[in-house]
């Protein structure tokens, strides 16, 4: 096989506690990130109009993935889970985005290396393969991600690894509980009628919302400790998977400028502009 992961994994974690004791079959979770422009820069158009501009602006952790990563270490403060992978799919510079999720808490990390662009050119359904074998690796009891990155708003992600898997899945995630047995998970959904509420067997892929926690800063020192935990790299084209993009971004531009406001004298010039120039009504 051209995979790089062995089909002969065992499927169960073995870790030692601060004591020294082995913990057997114990739960891990994996939790997707992606580097993307940060959400308070504002994003240039290229001159081509084929693509935003990434050369030489700030990048971050998309701020949905954040929250997913938060998520997974209150789980593991809850001892429902004992690992928590982060897995980024980029260029060499993802690297500093696992970083961040390590120094936030997670445990290790596994940089799935590319040179595509990851914002039009990686599209969702060949980031959900390559993640459908870390996960055949890794054995995770669940698969934490954000809902949606803010640099292709696809949200699709998600859905296609649990298709992918034949797990069940949970968007937009408001709340998290697993069960006592930790055989089942409770997730609370914002919906337009309000509130629902989703129980699903483990393992899961949970996709969280903004509301869902409050992600933890990443402090200095634990930007240096972050240093020291394990980075797996590998290279996205030794998974034998076909990476090619399904759709053409055929071209990008910027929104047209807002026009200035109008003062009207009175309620019927404004309906009469409503109708004739703004045509709402």
């Amino acid at each position: 096989s051209s995979s790089p992961f062995c089909r002969g994994h065992k499927p169960h974690l073995t870790i030692r506690s601060p004591g020294g004791h082995s913990l057997l079959g114990a739960m891990r979770a994996l939790v997707a990130v992606k580097r993307v422009v940060d959400y308070a820069v504002k994003v240039r158009v290229k001159p081509d109009k084929t693509a935003v501009d990434i050369d030489s602006v700030k990048m971050s952790m998309n701020p949905f993935c954040e929250i997913a990563v938060e998520e997974g270490l209150r789980l593991k403060e809850k001892g429902h889970i004992a690992e928590l992978i982060a897995v980024c799919c980029g260029p060499d510079k993802a690297a500093e985005t696992l970083r961040q999720a390590l120094a936030m808490g997670a445990d290790r990390a596994i940089h799935i290396k590319t040179s595509m662009r990851t914002d039009q050119e990686l599209q969702p359904l060949a980031v959900a393969k390559l993640l459908s074998k870390v996960v055949e690796k890794e054995s995770p009891t669940m698969v934490l991600m954000g809902k949606q990155a803010i640099d292709g708003d696809s949200g699709q992600t998600g859905s296609m690894l649990a298709g992918l898997m034949s797990w069940p899945q949970a968007g937009s995630a408001s709340s998290v509980e697993v069960s006592s047995g930790k055989d089942s998970v409770t997730v609370a959904r914002e919906v337009d009628s309000g509130i629902q509420e989703l129980k699903m067997p483990l393992p899961a892929v949970i996709t969280a919302d903004l509301r869902l926690n409050e992600p933890r800063y990443a402090t200095l020192p634990n930007l240096m400790k972050a240093k020291k935990k394990p980075m797996e790299v590998l290279d996205a084209e030794s998974f034998g998977i076909d990476l090619k993009p399904r759709l053409e971004v055929i071209k990008v531009e910027e929104p047209p400028a807002r026009a200035g406001g109008k003062k009207v004298d009175n309620v019927d010039e404004l309906l009469d502009k409503l109708r004739s120039e703004a045509k709402v009504l």
